[in-house]
């Protein structure tokens, strides 16, 4: 019955080092810079090993013989010998602190890069504070644990094996005595290590959450105190913020019980080589000279082992962070390229449906046998209820996901067969509620043509009816916005987010109710420039209010996942369903908002 934890243990351990053996996969583009520094931790562990043979030996030879002038000649060796020595050490962190820095540098850039490539499937399960915390804090964990000591940790592992063979030279009774303790440090860091992993790891986690909430809660400040839920926030936070304390001050005590137990240790091999040898001393022995420099070696000796073992403690919480960086960028790519995959064509806009069935979970279908025609330069709407499925519509389209059964065609060719980015960059998209950029407008406006000369993203901006608006600003086109495009106005943003759209000359333009949200005035601006950007392009509109509708080549309504109407404006309120219900509500709330 007590094999299970064993086994594990094991396995706890064996994942732990295959952590690590990925991590040092990263040192492979420094492998030329790796032996200039081992070499001069080399140096630096040499210099360390000798000062204590050195002194034991002048006490014999040169103390007790009353030899002054060898005694200041040696003193001046050591001091050259420590002065080469804190040279090594200082160039071993620089050029080991300069490597693990790049490191982590591309540690950072691949998950960025990671969760830039990530399909919205995996952001549809996954929260933006924790993806966050990965990238911050557990890189930063890693950095602190072995960006900062990995040059002493490496340092104090040679000096280590130069001490033990300095002193199983001078005395091997006296050497074997001193290392009878390694067994019980070796038990001690190990038991103090694993209880370290569990408490760390849970830090790590709660951190995750904590950075969740965080980041939710400054983003919706607004809604927060609008709906008078400030406090039930902070006493939401305060829980979370105390789970993250208590399980950081259990992972300390954890820390602060294993230091006293290895310098408890220290003190008792230092006892004994003291006792024992006393006794060789007494009885001829050995020398006073040898026994000193054990005592100096002794104490060199536990100082690398308690550094290495309060190092190896420690680092549980760099593993644990680490394994939930390599989760992240394990992370499958649900949606890829196929390995033939070709550049799509300079797109003409016609859009089919094949009986396409989808659902973002394999039991719940949002999308059950849809067929639908676009043809080049038509506008389609899409109407209906929320939930039933017209966002959807557009971001197969868009290919942000694959459908389950089916296919979407765009120029008869499958979305599936053509490169993501060259099916994208032919397609455009306004939201009702688009996102700008810390940046200048200019910058905004270019987005999805980062090198645009100045001329296209002026005419971008005219043909959007923003250019008299920007140029009104400040600084113009280089006025700097702050986060999601403060201070502009909501139709102002949209008007910036139409000339985004202007610019990358999309064949296939996408509509999500862009004129919702605004004041008349800047509305009627929104409709000329969307009337202009709509011109001899397939459109895509979904629309609530269906009088923006009434012009549209197709109207398609949909219900629970299946298109139930499908005809013009005119022809849907002949048929007398679905449309033309909603459309009389709608036309009667109007007339009544205006009574």
């Amino acid at each position: 019955m007590r094999a299970a934890p064993v086994v594990a243990s094991e396995e706890k351990a064996t994942h732990q080092l295959s952590t690590l053996r990925r991590f040092l996969q990263y040192l492979q583009p420094y492998r030329k810079e790796i032996p200039i520094a081992l070499t001069l931790v080399l140096i630096g562990a040499a210099t360390q090993a000798i000062g204590p043979f050195l002194l034991g030996w002048s006490i014999d030879h040169l103390i007790a013989q009353g030899n002054l002038q060898g005694l200041f000649l040696l003193l001046g060796l050591l001091a050259l010998i420590y002065g080469f020595g804190i040279w090594a050490i200082r160039g071993q962190i620089l050029r080991v602190g300069w490597i693990m820095q790049r490191l982590l540098a591309q540690l950072r850039q691949d998950i960025f890069t990671k969760i830039q490539s990530l399909p919205l499937s995996f952001f549809d399960r996954s929260e933006a504070g924790d993806l966050m915390s990965r990238l911050l804090n557990d890189v930063n964990t890693v950095n602190q644990t072995f960006g900062q000591t990995i040059a002493q940790m490496l340092g104090n592992i040679f000096s280590l094996i130069g001490i033990i063979i300095a002193m199983l030279s001078i005395n091997l009774q006296l050497g074997l005595l001193s290392n009878l303790v390694v067994p019980l440090m070796i038990f001690t860091t190990s038991l103090f290590a694993r209880w370290a992993r569990a408490k760390f790891r849970t830090t790590r986690q709660t951190i995750g959450e904590l950075s969740t909430k965080l980041e939710e809660d400054i983003g919706s400040v607004r809604e927060a105190q609008a709906f008078n839920r400030v406090q039930m926030n902070i006493e939401e936070f305060e829980i979370l913020n105390a789970a993250n304390r208590d399980a950081n001050v259990q992972a300390v005590a954890i820390t602060a019980a294993f230091l006293p137990s290895i310098d408890f240790l220290n003190t008792l091999a230092i006892a004994g080589v003291l006792a024992y040898g006393g006794y060789l001393t007494v009885t001829g022995a050995a020398t006073v000279g040898v026994v000193t420099s054990f005592l100096l070696y002794v104490q060199q000796f536990f100082r690398p082992i308690q550094i290495l073992s309060q190092f190896y403690t420690q680092a549980q919480s760099a593993f644990a962070g680490l394994e939930r960086i390599f989760l992240l960028l394990d992370e499958p790519f649900q949606l890829q390229d196929a390995p033939d995959a070709m550049q799509m064509p300079p797109i003409q806009g016609e859009v089919t449906f094949e009986n396409v069935t989808f659902g973002y979970n394999p039991d719940q279908l949002v999308l059950k046998g849809v067929n639908l025609h676009a043809y080049p330069g038509q506008m389609v709407a899409l109407v209906g209820p929320t939930g039933s499925g017209k966002t959807t519509i557009i971001n197969l389209i868009l290919r942000f996901y694959d459908v389950s059964s089916g296919a979407v065609k765009i120029d008869g060719v499958d979305v599936r067969k053509v490169t993501q980015a060259s099916l994208r960059r032919q397609i455009g998209i306004v939201l009702q509620d688009n996102i700008l950029f810390s940046g200048t407008v200019a910058e905004n406006i270019a987005f999805g043509v980062p090198y645009a000369t100045q001329a296209d993203i002026e005419a971008a901006a005219q043909m959007a009816n923003v250019h008299e608006f920007i140029t009104s600003l400040p600084q113009g086109y280089t006025t700097q916005l702050g986060e999601r495009g403060a201070p502009l106005s909501q139709g102002q943003r949209q008007l910036i987010s139409i000339a985004r759209a202007v610019l990358i000359n999309p064949r296939i333009l996408i509509l999500d109710e862009a004129t919702s949200s605004i004041d008349t005035r800047t509305e009627a601006l929104v409709q000329t420039a969307i009337a202009r950007l709509l011109q001899d392009r397939t459109s895509f509109v979904i629309a609530h209010r269906l009088s923006t509708v009434t012009q549209a080549d197709q109207v398609l309504v949909i219900q629970q996942g299946q298109i139930v109407e499908q005809g013009t404006h005119t022809e849907l309120i002949q048929q007398q369903g679905v449309y033309a219900n909603l459309y009389a509500l709608q036309l009667g709330a109007a007339n009544k908002m205006e009574v």
